[in-house]
């Protein structure tokens, strides 16, 4: 029972990685449209800084163009600011109604810079995926130490191992997903 325990924790603490590292992948653009590239931006609203999403529409109208429509006319020149000052990487144009984002294609360094820092994400993801996996273990061997059935902790073992390479599948998969998307021009 208590290796089922132990799996679970190592299990949630894997899936959790798997979301963070597709949240990151979601903000690296690659020459796409894709309005999740702003999440991280936060504007000054009534005294407070809140996402961009609580006081604007975000929506790609075409691959090419990202539409900020502020839900309050005066929110307009803030919200510019505030994606001037990000690191989005794009200048906002301002027609007084919406803002308009053009995405520029990327440059074949830019590309390979961006599959680098993508690398990167899903090196750190299966670092935290083995973290998991070791602690688990970890946890295994303590029980073993302290009563459980020696067997049982070879089967817990195992089954985290089991658990860890399919972790590590999925974040290949995403990385050569991403890659590919990045690539493709």
């Amino acid at each position: 029972m208590e290796t089922t325990t132990i799996r679970k924790e190592a299990e949630e603490k894997m899936q959790i990685t798997i979301e963070f590292l597709d949240e990151t992948f979601s903000r690296i653009r690659a020459g796409r449209a894709n309005a999740r590239i702003l999440d991280g931006i936060r504007v000054q609203y009534y005294g407070s800084l809140v996402p961009l999403s609580n006081v604007a529409t975000v929506t790609t109208p075409d691959a090419k163009t990202i539409i900020v429509q502020p839900w309050e006319k005066a929110m307009l020149k803030v919200v510019e600011k505030a994606i001037q000052d990000s690191d989005v990487g794009i200048t906002p144009e301002n027609n007084g109604e919406v803002i308009r984002l053009g995405i520029p294609p990327l440059t074949e360094e830019r590309r390979r810079q961006l599959v680098k820092q993508t690398k990167q994400e899903s090196e750190e993801a299966k670092i935290s995926i083995r973290n998991a996996r070791r602690e688990g273990i970890d946890e295994v061997k303590k029980a073993v130490k302290e009563g459980l059935a020696e067997d049982m902790g070879k089967d817990g073992e195992n089954e985290l191992q089991k658990l860890h390479d399919k972790y590590i599948r999925k974040v290949d998969e995403m990385f050569a997903e991403k890659e590919k998307e990045i690539l493709t021009v």
